[in-house]
């Protein structure tokens, strides 16, 4: 029986090496690129306003200074007008918190009197309200740890921020330099194919996050008005916001706004709990039915399970803003691999089986043997 050797060339140690190096290179540079992430994301967002200007005669550099500083007046404009009263609403939420998670077992406890006389007992086994309470407020504070140990604190977040806004300026500014810069690097056709995929990334990428925002803003209005409406005034401003900013985050989101609002309207009780189901019962309907299609479209061109293995993998990395940055890239990725690959092998399989047709004609009738 001989001996296998398995031997390893200097070449290939040296690419394990180096594969090494650059993974280790890459996890200490992971804010960084998280920055990079979040200011692509921003570039495909503003491209289309910015080239509509460009073809109104403004210089290009010029639109993505007044494009930004519109969107930065108007973001600063609605949290001096409407920030004050959702803190204080949210912060009002939170301290009532214990009382509605006491109205919840009371219900629960009444619902199950009336199956087994063991209500109260089961009721502890099954529901209890502190631990409950105590794992939501962890949760959400692992959640916002995750994404603030990435920024390295307030001051950090603010910096990358302004960073991430500067890179996606740079980027839109002088897009057509950047792109040439990047793909001279691959062989040819690649650099071509490459340099020609950046529009339709770009605009899939873009259309997904500007469809989301522009469609949580309008579910936000939508609710806060709704709230308002079924007796909760007191809570609709800061509820709506949180119905809003969770609306961002696909699939899981707006059950996440969802739940604070059926957790005081389950504590007001009577008819309230039922009208409130029915308000984000028809608030998502018209999300998925009417908004999503009209403002998002198909940007994301994805099996939603994948779209949900992204958002939950978005979120386990990178926290909550892994959620908001991660599909949008998860859509270009896809745009890449359906224009490189999957059109070219079914225009080829397409082209073989009509080549296969075409032999199967060219060959003579049977005819039936002596």
């Amino acid at each position: 029986m001989s001996e296998q050797r398995i031997t390893i060339s200097i070449p290939n140690l040296l690419l394990i090496v180096a594969s090494s190096l650059l993974l280790v290179l890459l996890w200490q540079l992971r804010s960084l690129l998280v920055i990079l992430m979040i200011s692509v994301v921003l570039a495909a967002s503003i491209v289309p306003i910015v080239n509509w200007a460009e073809t109104m005669r403004v210089p290009r550099w010029l639109a993505v200074i007044l494009v930004y500083l519109t969107l930065i007046g108007g973001f600063s404009g609605t949290v001096v007008l409407i920030g004050p009263t959702v803190i204080e609403q949210i912060e009002l939420l939170l301290r009532q918190l214990p009382l509605y998670a006491e109205s919840l077992e009371a219900v629960a406890t009444n619902l199950l009197s009336r199956l087994t006389d063991d209500a109260p007992a089961l009721v502890n086994q099954l529901l209890d309200t502190q631990s409950l309470t105590n794992w939501l407020i962890r949760s959400s504070q692992q959640l916002v740890l995750r994404s603030y140990s990435l920024t390295r604190g307030i001051l950090g977040g603010f910096f990358s921020l302004v960073l991430a806004l500067f890179i996606s300026g740079y980027m839109v500014a002088d897009s057509d330099t950047l792109i040439k810069s990047l793909v001279q690097f691959f062989p040819k056709p690649w650099d071509r194919k490459l340099a020609a995929q950046a529009t339709p990334i770009g605009q899939r990428m873009g259309s997904y996050i500007r469809g989301r925002v522009l469609v949580s803003g309008i579910l936000g209005i939508f609710i806060t008005a709704g709230l308002s409406f079924l007796g909760m005034p007191e809570f609709a401003l800061g509820l709506g916001a949180i119905a809003g900013v969770t609306n961002l985050i696909p699939f899981i989101g707006p059950v996440l706004g969802a739940v604070p609002a059926l957790i005081v309207a389950l504590a007001k009780g009577g008819w309230v709990l039922l009208w409130v189901l029915l308000l984000f019962v028809f608030i998502q309907n018209l999300e998925t039915y009417v908004l999503d299609p009209l403002l998002v479209g198909s940007s994301v061109g994805v099996h939603p399970l994948y779209q949900l293995l992204s958002v939950l993998g978005g979120v386990q990395v990178l926290g909550i803003i892994g959620a908001v940055i991660v599909p949008p890239w998860f859509a270009g990725v896809a745009a890449l691999i359906e224009n490189l690959y999957l059109k070219p092998k079914l225009r080829s399989e397409y082209r073989e089986t009509i080549n296969q047709a075409k032999n199967n004609s060219d060959l003579p009738p049977l005819t039936p043997s002596a």
